[in-house]
């Protein structure tokens, strides 16, 4: 049976004339920080400080020694940053250039000094555009050039950080006759059926080379075998009636392993094993008279997906542990969210986070890994693009949660849209990628997953690549430039990508910019603020519908926390209450990579925004909303659970003082997956313009709540309430808060890690009207004074 040895311990690398400890998995900016040759890049403005690093060659040293009766030895790097040459006793293995890609390497019978010496990413990138030619790019980084993290280059949410290492495990595989090259399960449903055809490739040893051998697989108690003298086998199983696997929200999770064992005459020779899901997924992208959809169908369900996009969790990939996944996407899961897309300037995740989206319910869409940029058709490129595309889709395919394979981000439309066509005078740009060879490697290697050419993309070039009534949609006119309410004039089809900015928690901020009296053009803000014109726009958005503070910090952090929760409310309430002509979103973005502002819900050091309250409501089965148009005010009551919701809702429209001008009841049935939408009778609409009165509607503990004008025009009244701190009994690190209304108190927010660091909250931004009381459960900050739980709240017009 093959014998495996990680070669985790005893690296160093070199730095200057010095050796220094190495971690493996790992990079140099780690290492270095590790050895305190460089400050921590995420605080202050150090970021500069360590520029350096991405510039310079590093080389990774240890001594391989091994002894094994097997015939063979390989040496296997599961992934190399990026561009290296790996030698071993003074003579070359291989070289490399691809950060997304695996190495295996013949070592029998070799020992002795290894060494991956990694170049400069930026000297590869230089010397390809000079092979290829200069193309395109949103950013003035040559990150098109090199097969490797694109944000590392930096990204309008992340720092510079151009790293280097040995970034995923490196092993030594010893074998004799014959292992498992690949194995590719391919798993369907059909009447009734879940059927699971194993395609397996084998590498034998040249006394290995025709022998005989027996390939064995097992899934839900059902086996097969065959017997091949070859290097590609076939077995097929069939599982009846198998418990399906359902997005979270749809049904339950069941995962199967699926073994596979490699024997001949003599034993075991190498195993493989799995967890599979049985579940079918299709993309329906049929026309109608609205357009072309884009809308998911799971075991034949039509899914609005409620979805949010990843970017990598840390710019440092290899500090990212199978805890840390799982509670960041716990952390969506628990925003109600029931998909994550993978954006394309990342990198293809650890099997640990598809490991937890499998059972968290989680669908997954994986970009391939473009985005933003023109990328040269040429080699090298073209032949480590096929060969990464070819690992990745057979790493990830057994994972039932991916159900959608995307070709690029952005770049159809930038060709279109952005100059680049009479940029490129002709030169290739990545269009034979996403159009030829991406979906010819999808169709052969993964044919049950459905693939696109990219996000957007309406379908083809009979229509405008971003076109809203075509395909997927990417809403970024609306931050840039518009109010929040501009979300509400169409009706996409699919919003892969929308958001708004906001900056992270206070415990965040004071970790992060250490000494610093925080402003919102201070030294330090401004530095974890990469997007261009950033503060403008959150300034903008502010002054729409508040007074901008001119000189309070904290108000002015509060308020763009409030926008930013608010304008993503906005999109998804709209667009929710439109199913089915649109079928889903795709919040930009879930999780940043370290601390800074940006469109994310939760922030750098993983604490909560308001947005991601608001995701939980606004992403829940039930959803209640308020909807302007033309013709007058909405009801739109949204049911995306599988049961009927019958309710009442009570509508009232309301003075700013809380008394009532006029209320009715109005009695809904909403048949499952399904929106009922109804007029607001005019007797109870406030006038359009009104700054004295708005509407409430209240149905099964929802709210929905319509204000005719802005914040800043509406005669809201100074803002009055009681606070009490009460205890858990037998909880001694937990509080309630409970807060009391005598007036209108909108948008009230506790900031819980005001309290302290370790402090969270359970409820985001909530209105109450006179009268009314809430009870926010707080960890992590003991037993706080009245007074301090006063200082963390905040509320429209409170300061």
């Amino acid at each position: 049976m093959k014998d495996v040895t990680q070669l985790t311990e005893g690296w160093s690398v070199r730095h200057e004339e010095a050796l220094l400890p190495a971690r493996v998995p790992g990079c140099v900016h780690t290492d270095l920080l590790a050895a305190d040759v460089i400050p921590d890049p995420f605080i202050g403005l150090n970021e500069t400080e360590v520029a350096w690093v991405g510039r310079r060659g590093w080389t990774y040293l240890t001594d391989l020694a091994h002894d094994s009766a097997h015939e063979r030895t390989d040496l296997v790097f599961d992934g190399l940053d990026t561009a290296a040459r790996i030698t071993l006793a003074g003579r070359e293995l291989g070289r490399t250039r691809n950060m997304h890609r695996s190495y295996r390497f013949d070592v029998t019978g070799r020992t002795g000094p290894l060494e991956v010496r990694f170049a400069s990413a930026y000297e590869e990138a230089e010397a390809v555009r000079s092979l290829a030619g200069s193309r395109p790019n949103v950013y003035p980084e040559p990150s098109q050039y090199i097969r490797k993290m694109a944000c590392s280059f930096g990204w309008d949410w992340g720092p510079t950080l151009v790293t280097a290492g040995i970034w995923r495990p490196v092993r030594l595989e010893h074998w004799s006759t014959a292992r498992l090259a690949r194995v590719r399960p391919l798993v369907t449903v059909a009447d009734g059926a879940g059927r699971v055809e194993v395609r397996l490739e084998v590498e034998r040893t040249r006394r290995g080379e025709g022998r005989p051998l027996t390939a064995r697989a097992s899934v839900g108690g059902v086996q097969a075998e065959v017997s091949f003298e070859g290097e590609e086998a076939v077995l097929e199983l069939e599982v009846a009636d198998p418990e399906l696997w359902w997005p979270r929200g749809y049904g339950r999770q069941p995962l199967y392993d699926l073994e596979v064992r490699l024997s001949d005459e003599s034993g075991p020779l190498d195993g493989w094993q799995r967890r599979i899901g049985f579940r079918r997924i299709e993309l329906d992208r049929s026309a109608d008279e609205h357009g072309t959809g884009f809308t998911l169908v799971v075991n034949g369900v039509r899914i609005f997906a409620r979805g949010v996009n990843w970017i990598p969790d840390d710019v440092f990939p290899s500090r990212i542990t199978p805890e840390r996944y799982r509670a960041r996407l716990r952390q969506a899961a628990d925003a109600n969210v029931d998909l994550v897309r993978i954006w394309g300037g990342g990198i293809y995740e650890d099997d640990a986070f598809y490991d937890a989206c499998d059972e968290l319910g989680l669908m997954v869409w994986q970009d391939f890994l473009f985005a933003c940029s023109a990328y040269p058709e040429e080699q090298p490129l073209r032949g480590e693009i096929e060969a990464e595309a070819r690992d990745n889709v057979v790493r990830l395919m057994p994972h039932p949660s991916l159900v959608l394979w995307n070709g690029n981000n952005e770049n159809l439309w930038g060709f279109r849209d952005w100059g680049w066509e009479g940029e490129l005078a002709g030169d290739s740009w990545g269009e034979g990628y996403y159009l030829g060879l991406l979906p010819r490697l999808v169709a052969e290697l993964d044919p049950t997953r459905p693939y696109t050419a990219g996000s957007p993309w309406s379908g083809s070039w009979d229509h405008h690549p971003n076109d809203p009534a075509h395909g997927t949609f990417h809403s970024w006119e609306v931050w840039n430039r518009q109010d929040y309410a501009e979300y509400r004039t169409s009706v996409p089809r699919f919003v892969a990508e929308f958001g708004w900015q906001a900056p992270p928690a206070i415990a965040t901020l004071r970790r992060a910019l250490p000494g610093e009296r925080p402003a919102p053009d201070s030294p330090g803000m401004l530095h974890h603020q990469k997007a261009e014109d950033g503060n403008g726009k959150l300034n903008r958005g502010v002054a729409r519908h508040f007074a901008l503070p001119d000189d309070d910090f904290d108000r002015w952090h509060y308020l763009t926390q409030v926008v930013q929760a608010r304008a993503v409310a906005a999109g998804i309430e709209h667009w929710r209450s439109h199913w089915p002509v649109c079928a889903g979103t795709v919040v930009w973005q879930l999780n940043d990579c370290w601390p800074v502002t940006s469109w994310s819900a939760v922030d750098g050091d993983g604490r909560l925004k308001p947005l991601h309250h608001e995701l939980r409501r606004v992403y829940a089965d039930r959803l209640l909303t308020v909807q302007p148009g033309d013709g007058g005010l909405t009801l739109a009551v949204v049911n995306q659970s599988a049961g009927v919701w019958r309710t009442s809702v009570s509508l009232r429209r309301l003075h700013a003082d809380g008394s009532t001008v006029h209320e009715d009841v109005v009695d809904v049935t909403a048949g499952p997956r399904s929106v009922v939408r109804l007029p607001v009778p005019p007797v109870l609409a406030p006038a359009e313009g009104s700054a004295k009165e708005f509407l409430v509607a209240d149905a099964d503990g929802l709210r929905a709540l319509h204000f005719p004008v802005p914040d800043k025009d509406f005669a809201s009244p100074r803002p009055r309430y009681d606070v009490a701190v009460e205890p858990v009994p037998g909880e001694s690190d937990r509080v309630d808060i409970v807060v009391s209304a005598h007036t209108l108190v909108r948008d009230l927010l506790l900031q819980a890690d005001r309290l302290g660091p370790r402090a969270a909250a359970d409820q985001g931004l909530q209105t109450l009207l006179p009268g009314e009381r809430t009870r926010i459960k707080v960890s992590g900050c003991g037993f706080p004074d009245v007074q301090d739980v006063r200082a963390a709240l905040f509320s429209v017009d409170t300061m």
